[in-house]
C-alpha cells in the first residue's frame, strides 16, 4: 500500500505490530509515547502562557522520547520504513504517538507482542 495523508492510520496500523516486536522496544515506547503525548501539551501550554521554560522543557522531552524510540527501534528486525522527509517525519509521529500506539496498547497488541518468546 502505497502511503498518503488519507491511508496514513491505515498503513501504519497494517505494519505495527511487525515492526514492534522487541521487548526493550516495547517498554521504550511505553514510556516515550506518553513522554511524548505530555510534552506535546506542555508545548501548548508554553505557547498560551508565552513561558519560555515550559517550552524548553517541553522541546526538550520530545526531544528525549523521539531519541529513546529511536534507540528502541534499531533493536528490531523488521525496521520501520525509511521517512521520505520533514511532512513524512511529522505526520507519522504524530499518527503514531497520538493514534497509533494507544490503539496497539489498549487492544491488546502490546501485550500479545510482549508475551511472546
Amino acid at each position: 500500500m502505497k502511503r498518503n495523508s488519507s491511508n496514513l492510520l491505515e498503513w501504519q496500523w497494517k505494519n505495527y505490530s511487525g515492526a514492534h516486536q522487541n521487548k526493550t522496544n516495547l517498554i521504550v515506547h511505553l514510556c516515550a509515547v506518553p513522554l511524548f503525548i505530555s510534552a506535546t501539551f506542555g508545548l501548548s501550554i508554553a505557547i498560551a502562557r508565552l513561558s519560555l521554560a515550559i517550552g524548553a522543557a517541553s522541546l526538550g522531552a520530545i526531544a528525549l522520547s523521539l531519541a529513546l524510540q529511536g534507540k528502541g527501534h534499531a533493536l528490531e528486525q523488521r525496521r520501520a520504513s525509511r521517512f521520505t522527509g520533514v511532512r513524512d517525519f511529522v505526520s507519522r509521529m504524530l499518527a503514531e504517538q497520538f493514534v497509533t500506539f494507544p490503539r496497539f496498547l489498549l487492544t491488546g497488541g502490546w501485550g500479545k507482542n510482549f508475551s511472546r518468546r
